[in-house]
């Protein structure tokens, strides 16, 4: 198992992590298998979304802010009720096929690392199985 290290600087942010995961594949030197990325942490998640234009995190973003509002009134007494929600709705692995020593992504796909509770230094695990 291969562990990235993570450094968010806000409490919310979408951190391309894409060229590590990448690098850890080559290293990994296998041509056809899958990555299995895991985020062990309960105020965060993973996503894969269109990493081309950074609108689009901003505005998933800003829906998710939305969609769990800061303001209401949460029983869980850490104050960070949010995180955990919006870290549920995202969810806490992807999962990528690889051929020809590469990850398998669409066009404009990128891997995300979604930042619910920061600013905080995180990991994320792979497992690259060929």
């Amino acid at each position: 198992m291969r562990e990235l290290a993570i450094r968010s600087e806000r409490t919310e942010q979408l951190i391309d992590i894409t060229q590590q995961v990448k690098a850890a594949v080559r290293d990994a030197g296998v041509d056809l298998g899958s990555c299995s990325i895991y985020c062990p942490h309960t105020t965060a998640g993973l996503l894969v979304n269109e990493g081309h234009d950074p609108a689009v995190g901003q505005d998933l973003s800003r829906f998710l802010r939305g969609l769990v509002p800061d303001g209401e009134r949460w029983e869980h007494a850490e104050g960070n009720a949010p995180a955990h929600i919006k870290a549920t709705l995202v969810g806490t692995s992807v999962w990528i096929p690889i051929e020809g020593g590469e990850l398998r992504l669409g066009r404009w796909q990128a891997v995300f690392f979604a930042e619910f509770d920061g600013p905080r230094d995180r990991r994320v695990w792979l497992q690259i199985v060929g």
